[in-house]
């Protein structure tokens, strides 16, 4: 009854951690520690299943938007929401090489490994910083950027790297 409890709770830490430029994966890797929570071998399938979880009330919260881009796209002709399909298309292909090629290596961050955790933290609030002083120059998103946002997202796999704050800074 214990681990359900934890597990509840790690599944609130996600889900408020989610949506704010801060990492819910670092988050939950520092609630395993202090409250001494292990899933053992599947430690990384929980992970991924309360990120699922999330994944699953992002799409519930944006269906309105989501349809209208699936509307479009059924129209088979290149208008904006074809096009922005095609950028996160594009973005996606950084983290899906890290999925395919590197699952065992990324696997081994999710070890309760707090040093990592509390240096990707900071590091994310660096990036965020930077978004104060660094000055934007607006221009047309290109498939070269989208790339490139796809690459912090990649990076961003590691536990303390928000992917939300990673977007926003390389955007």
């Amino acid at each position: 009854m214990e681990e359900i409890i934890k597990s509840i709770i790690l599944g609130i830490v996600q889900g408020l951690a989610e949506f704010l430029p801060v990492s819910s994966s670092g988050h939950i890797e520092l609630f395993k520690a202090i409250f001494q929570v292990d899933f053992g071998k599947d430690n990384l399938l929980f992970t991924s299943l309360i990120h699922g979880a999330t994944v699953l009330s992002t799409i519930i919260v944006f269906r309105k938007d989501i349809l209208e881009i699936i509307k479009d796209l059924l129209k088979f002709e290149l208008n904006d929401n074809t096009k922005f399909s095609i950028y996160i298309l594009v973005s996606m292909l950084p983290v899906l090489i890290v999925g395919l090629f590197f699952k065992d290596f990324v696997e081994s961050f999710f070890n309760g490994n707090l040093l990592l955790v509390g240096m990707m933290l900071l590091f994310t609030g660096f990036l965020l910083l930077l978004t104060k002083y660094v000055k934007s120059k607006e221009k047309e998103l290109s498939y070269g950027s989208a790339f490139l946002i796809g690459i912090s997202q990649a990076i961003a796999v590691l536990p303390g790297i928000s992917r939300s704050g990673a977007t926003i800074s390389t955007g």
